[in-house]
């Protein structure tokens, strides 16, 4: 008899664990819909509104921050970073090491700059997922073992 109750105590305890076990990942947040990145790391890119080439930035999930490492792009233009340190490439685009820790921020998304989201998956055109200048709220969050299993993601 005791050892039945003790089975149902263990899993009892172990429910309880699993209610309140909470997995970091960074959430995609459109407003209507949100959507969740398992992966820690993912790289944005665009067509530049001046210069017409493409712009990427990678970035890194640390702990409850998203960290832009690096970006790139063919030519010197409007935005460029100026504090950004110049990393040597033959392989036609400017790198630069910028290394910005951010809690969140927000990306604006176009159908004439061509908004991406890549992972190590997939290419995510962003743009065909709101309407045109759409807002996307990118942070780190923790969810609850259950959102993490039935989550929707990019």
């Amino acid at each position: 008899m005791n050892n039945k109750w003790f089975k149902w105590g263990a899993c009892i305890i172990v429910l309880l664990f699993l209610l309140f076990i909470k997995l970091p990942v960074i959430q995609f947040d459109f407003g209507q819909e949100i959507y969740y990145l398992k992966s820690d790391a993912f790289h944005l890119k665009w067509i530049h509104s001046v210069e017409k080439e493409e712009w990427v930035e990678i970035y890194q999930r640390h702990k409850d921050e998203i960290i832009l490492t690096e970006t790139y792009f063919k030519t010197f233009g409007a935005g460029v970073p100026a504090d950004g340190e110049i990393i040597e490439s033959e392989d036609g685009y400017v790198h630069m090491r910028i290394d910005r820790q951010m809690a969140d921020f927000n990306l604006i998304v176009s159908e004439n700059a061509q908004t991406k989201l890549v992972t190590e998956e997939a290419e995510i055109a962003l743009y065909e997922l709101t309407d045109e200048y759409g807002n996307i709220s990118i942070s780190v969050e923790y969810i609850h073992l259950w959102e993490y299993v039935g989550g929707s993601y990019l």
